[in-house]
């Protein structure tokens, strides 16, 4: 398994769907200022704080490391930097000098939290058990690394982290889920008549286009309103550049879902803020779009997937596909390589089907390869959506490059998944129930931070 893989699905399994905490990450920039003018306390800004601050003393992160002490536990630099190491092995582009600052900042923020959810579960008799963790983290050797620990341990150290720090925040995360099954699941109901209705509107938009989305979610003031743009122009920066939707979620976002790396799951345009909804009504899977701004702050939104409610997903037709390529010798001059193209073209011009495939690519020396049983979603996002509109014996555009070759798919066969139909009423029933835990694990949260005693070093 490849390290980015191995890092994204990292941070998607080590995560639990109960949990409800992402904070942002400002990278501030301390400047000059003009004399203060005196702000009048508002609802807005209760604390009468000026528009234009100066800062005294030193505050280049650079120049410190950056602790703290969370009810007298420590959070030291190098757990910071065993964090930051994580996160950024899964991105897939280069990190900036300003964009690890910001990070770090975040990552901080993270293990403060970290530590109050396990100290939290510590006071109420319910912490993790060493062998828990354990389990857990074999559990992640095993799914990775062919069930060897060892090599874990070893691809950690190499990217800068540790085995104590994937530890720490399996154990963090594990502790919060105990916290939440005791305090907040217990108490959260959902009546008969909810889920019915549930059931009825879903019935009532069968056909109808719904979204898998995954979002990353900034809130924002009328104070810090342009700070905040700024840091949600960078994040989508890096994720155009290649970065990790799914890290970035999980390290960025103040919705509760950046614990499963933002993923909102499946839902239609009528449950979207007005702004969302005309942005994803025009995108396409695998795009990326934003920041957007709703009512509290910036939205920054990828569509993953694409159906229409209680019909089948395409994505999971299972399809047969023959691949037909050609090469390039080197040294071959962009004329011939032309050439060379055209006359591929000619070829799959004059295919009339997959019967055809194999004598015509034995005279212009192309290679078959048949792919049976291939699940459309395995594909690029591009490309299956080109092949789920041919028709049977249609062959895509041929694509490619002088390096690596060029090539064209033909379709040879179909099965289309069968209408998903309506959920059961469990599954909604948990879905709603979820979502309620969610929301309440917020508040609890908030709670741990204002009763907490945390200084800065």
């Amino acid at each position: 398994m490849s390290v980015k893989l191995f890092t994204k699905t990292l941070f998607a399994k080590t995560g639990t769907a109960l949990a409800a905490a992402g904070m942002i990450g400002l990278a501030l920039t301390p400047v000059a200022a003009p004399a203060q003018t005196v702000a009048v306390p508002t609802s807005e800004n209760p604390f009468g704080l000026p528009a234009d601050i100066t800062l005294f003393g030193n505050a280049d992160p650079d120049r410190r490391t950056a602790t703290a002490i969370v009810n007298g536990y420590v959070i030291t630099g190098t757990d910071i930097d065993q964090r930051v190491a994580l996160v950024t092995a899964a991105s897939e582009a280069e990190i900036s000098p300003e964009e690890r600052l910001r990070l770090r900042v975040q990552v901080l923020r993270n293990l403060i939290d970290e530590t109050l959810k396990v100290q939290a579960a510590a006071a109420a008799e319910m912490a993790v058990k060493p062998e828990q963790v354990e389990q857990t983290y074999q559990q992640l050797a095993a799914q990775n690394f062919g069930n060897d620990p060892k090599k874990m341990d070893t691809y950690l150290l190499s990217i800068g982290s540790s085995p104590a720090s994937l530890k720490r925040q399996i154990e963090g995360e594990a502790a919060w889920e105990n916290l939440l099954r005791r305090n907040i699941m217990p108490f959260v109901n959902v009546s008969a008549d909810e889920v019915n209705d549930s059931l009825k509107r879903m019935n009532e938009a069968k056909g109808t286009d719904e979204y898998r989305m995954g979002e990353i979610f900034l809130s924002a003031t009328s104070e810090n309103r342009e700070a905040v743009l700024a840091n949600a122009k960078q994040i989508v920066e890096q994720l155009q550049q290649g970065g990790s939707f799914v890290a970035y979620a999980r390290q960025y976002s103040e919705a509760t879902t950046a614990v499963v790396g933002g993923d909102l799951g499946w839902v239609r345009l009528g449950q979207l803020p007005t702004p969302l909804a005309a942005a994803v009504r025009t995108m396409s899977a695998g795009q990326l779009q934003g920041p957007i701004e709703i009512p509290g702050g910036f939205s920054i939104l990828y569509l993953i997937n694409k159906r229409q409610v209680l019909m089948a997903d395409p994505a999971q037709a299972i399809l047969n596909l023959k691949q037909v390529s050609i090469t390039f010798p080197a040294g071959i001059t962009q004329q011939q390589a032309e050439a060379r193209v055209n006359e591929f073209g000619n070829y799959v011009d004059g295919l009339r089907g997959c019967g055809d495939v194999d004598a015509g690519a034995a005279e212009i020396g192309a290679e078959v390869v048949t792919n049976d049983q291939i699940r459309a979603e395995v594909l690029p996002v591009q490309l299956r959506d080109i092949i789920l509109n041919l028709q049977i014996g249609q062959a895509t555009p041929p694509f490619g490059n002088i390096q690596e070759g060029v090539r064209v798919f033909m379709l040879c066969g179909r099965d289309d998944p069968e209408d998903s139909g309506a959920p059961t009423f469990a599954a909604v029933m948990d879905q709603l129930e979820e979502e309620r835990v969610n929301k309440r694990a917020q508040r609890f949260l908030r709670d741990l931070r204002n009763d907490a005693y945390i200084e800065y070093n």
